[in-house]
């Protein structure tokens, strides 16, 4: 039986070392699912990119996926643990889709990721605490990452939560609601 785990946080909270943490403990043979384009021209972007992958184990198998995932994931194998990091990345890659495309989409993945045989962690950003965005594009952001990771967290075996230094988990410490959004 597969085991889907889902790690949030605001930006520079250690979700992704968290994630990486849970992923080496799970024994298995681990393939980490960057869903990042990689973009040459941006330095800063370049050097988070590296950063990362200096942190995780040589024997790790990187895919670059930025909008295919839930292909991706349908076709893991049985014994490995699949790193997905990020979902807000992932829904960056995809905001050109409409509402109905999107609908789709996010359908699809929640789908797959209760078929998938393989272990899965999810690394997604924790959106939506603060002010609106200005724009609409902005605002599409969030709303879609934030249902997006509602409705995944329904479906996961734990969620954590990282932030301020400390992993909180969800799954011990709440009730979970519905992944239904009205």
């Amino acid at each position: 039986m597969s085991q889907v785990i889902l790690v949030t946080g605001p930006a520079r909270s250690g979700k992704s070392e968290w994630a990486e943490t849970l992923a080496m403990q799970s024994g298995k043979a681990v393939v980490y699912v960057a869903t990042a384009r990689d973009n040459p021209d941006d330095q800063e972007w370049q050097q988070r990119i590296q950063k990362h992958q200096k942190r995780r184990p040589q024997d790790w198998v990187t895919l670059w996926i930025p909008m295919e995932l839930s292909a991706t994931l349908a076709d893991a194998k049985p014994n490995t643990c699949l790193l997905v990091d990020s979902l807000g990345t992932w829904v960056a890659n995809l905001l050109d889709q409409d509402h109905q495309t999107w609908e789709k989409t996010q359908t699809e993945l929640l789908e797959t990721v209760q078929l998938v045989a393989a272990d899965m962690i999810f690394v997604a950003e924790e959106t939506g605490w603060g002010v609106v965005p200005a724009y609409p594009l902005g605002r599409t952001f969030r709303d879609r990452l934030g249902s997006l990771v509602r409705q995944l967290g329904v479906i996961c075996e734990a969620v954590y939560l990282v932030t301020g230094g400390h992993v909180l988990n969800l799954s011990l410490l709440g009730s979970p609601l519905s992944g239904k959004i009205s």
